[in-house]
This record gives structure tokens, C-alpha cells and sequence, in this order.
């Protein structure tokens, strides 16, 4: 069973950084798109930002400059770099992948992590 584990949220002061970490796990044949997505109280769910497999990025306008997003394919990992972190990106951060699992390769499947809490705040 595929399955996608997120790390590295916390409480972290304005101005300041943390990294999220995403691996995949289970019977993998290959992951195609991965990305971060987020949601604070009593909004929607929104997109941060996505990777290919080949390494091209995509940012919401909201982090452009601050956030990067990159992978470990030997890993199936996929990490969230934040940086000068402001009070509006406090969420719930999800990772988000697209993946052919070996017992059924001929098809793709949207996974989601369980989440990880982001506060920004003094």
C-alpha cells in the first residue's frame, strides 16, 4: 500500500525557516508529479508548489522567492524549503503525489499525506 509520510512542520518566528520533508513509501513502479499543498483555518485547500519528474517547478505567487521545491527520486522524497515565513503561511501543509503502484502500473493514482502543521508566529 502507497503511502505518502510528511515531517519537519513546528512553530517558527517571523522572518525565519523550515523544511518539509515528504517520502513515499510502499510498492512504488513511479511517481510522476509531487507537490505541496496547504490549508488554514476556515479556507480552502491551495496549492504552494509542484515538481515533475523532470525537475520543473511551479510556485503560487504567495511563495514565489520563498519557498523552493525539489525531490530525491532515489528516494521518492520531496522537500519544501520556506523561507522569511510570515504569519499568513501558518496551515496545515499536505504533500500531494501522483503515482503508478507496481501491483497496478498501468494507471496513476493521487495520494495524499496526512499533514503537517506550520505556525508563524512571535
Amino acid at each position: 500500500q502507497v503511502q505518502l509520510v510528511e515531517s519537519g512542520g513546528g512553530l517558527v518566528q517571523p522572518g525565519g525557516s523550515l523544511r518539509l520533508s515528504c517520502a513515499a513509501s510502499g510498492s512504488i513502479y513511479s511517481i510522476n508529479r509531487m507537490g505541496w499543498y496547504r490549508q488554514a483555518p476556515g479556507k480552502e485547500r491551495e496549492r504552494v508548489a509542484r515538481i515533475t519528474d523532470g525537475g520543473s517547478t511551479n510556485y503560487a505567487d504567495s511563495v514565489k522567492g520563498r519557498f523552493t521545491i525539489s525531490r530525491d527520486n532515489a528516494k521518492n522524497a520531496v522537500y519544501l524549503d520556506m523561507n522569511s515565513l510570515k504569519p499568513e503561511d501558518t496551515a496545515v501543509y499536505y504533500c500531494n503525489a501522483d503515482i503508478r503502484p507496481s501491483n497496478d502500473y498501468v494507471r496513476m493514482y493521487n495520494y495524499w499525506g496526512q499533514g503537517t502543521q506550520v505556525t508563524v508566529s512571535s
